[in-house]
């Protein structure tokens, strides 16, 4: 993103229309309807995109279908903000087919994790759009939003202020720094599985004096090891100013004897790198989850206790 100009989208404002679609994955009717009711108790408006009730195997409708709705959402004037529906699989077959020039002319806020992580990266690295790695409507909005969730949600979307520290919910660790120190840089990252599936494709991320924040969810040690290894291999984490790793929500319990730890893991891949390394903030596949702004700046600090975001993501 360096060699293009930066856009920060407008806030969401109670009363804006939010477009829901789903590029990847088909999303379930019952959670999609009290999804789109919980945003409207929070003020806002819902449009449903062309996917929201498509099936097609295991994606939201043809490849054409789904890339068109998401460029129309872009699109659409009286759409204020994009969430997705859902991840599962399938927005990396849409990269090639996305309207990038048209997404930099309406830039607006969009939100989604997981699967989403290919979207966040093309598009932030081809129009300069800070998107969302947030929650989604029928995954997250669709079943009860812890409060956690939600104030974090609301203050990335909504508040032209920095978010400043990103800290953990109640009742739970705090966030551990495995490696100490001090980064500077823009946020990049989202899902493990998908930065490794584009690697040597021309939407590979880039994470040159970046802060790298890696999720995932139900991958066995061994896994998370041979993605990490993938990624160092192709100077990927070397090039980073700092990494953040979430908790690995049912990583764990995917582990078979003998095995390493998720944590043994890490320590060993991430440990040497010479940068520091954030463990166990929640921004994943847990309920409890934190909204980052990706391709904003932010700073990871051992003295000030883990990751602050110190610019706003969103303009008034």
């Amino acid at each position: 993103m360096d060699s293009i100009s930066r856009i920060i989208p407008r806030r969401l404002c109670p009363g804006d229309t939010i477009g829901i679609i789903a590029p990847a994955g088909p999303g379930n009717q019952e959670l999609t309807a009290t999804g789109i009711k919980w945003l409207e108790e929070q003020g806002f408006r819902v449009q449903l995109g062309a996917t929201a009730d498509q099936e097609l195997g295991y994606l939201a409708g043809s490849d054409a279908l789904r890339a068109a709705d998401l460029n129309a959402m872009f699109a659409s004037p009286a759409i204020q903000g994009i969430i997705c529906l859902r991840g599962g699989y399938g927005t990396m077959r849409l990269l090639e087919l996305l309207d990038y020039e048209l997404i930099r002319k309406n830039p607006k806020v969009f939100v989604g994790y997981s699967d989403i992580t290919a979207l966040h990266t093309s598009i932030g690295q081809r129009t300069g759009l800070v998107t969302f790695h947030g929650p989604m409507a029928a995954s997250d909005m669709g079943k009860e939003l812890p409060l956690y969730t939600w104030q974090n949600f609301f203050r990335a979307v909504a508040t032209p202020e920095p978010l400043g520290p990103i800290v953990n919910p109640p009742l739970v660790p705090a966030p551990e720094f495995i490696v100490p120190g001090t980064a500077e840089g823009c946020l990049t990252g989202g899902n493990l599985s998908l930065i490794s599936a584009t690697l040597g494709t021309p939407y590979e991320i880039d994470t040159f004096g970046k802060i790298l924040c890696l999720e995932d969810v139900g991958e066995a040690p061994y896994r998370i090891d041979r993605m990490l290894t993938q990624l160092l291999l192709a100077g990927k984490l070397q090039s980073a100013a700092g990494i953040v790793f979430d908790v690995c929500a049912d990583c764990e319990i995917e582990a078979k004897p003998p095995s390493f730890t998720v944590e043994e893991v890490l320590r060993d891949r991430l440990g040497g790198l010479g940068i520091p390394v954030l463990t166990n903030l929640y921004f994943g596949h847990t309920a409890d989850k934190a909204t980052l702004p990706l391709g904003i700046k932010a700073t990871l600090r051992t003295e000030d206790g883990g990751l602050i975001i110190t610019e706003a993501a969103t303009t008034g």
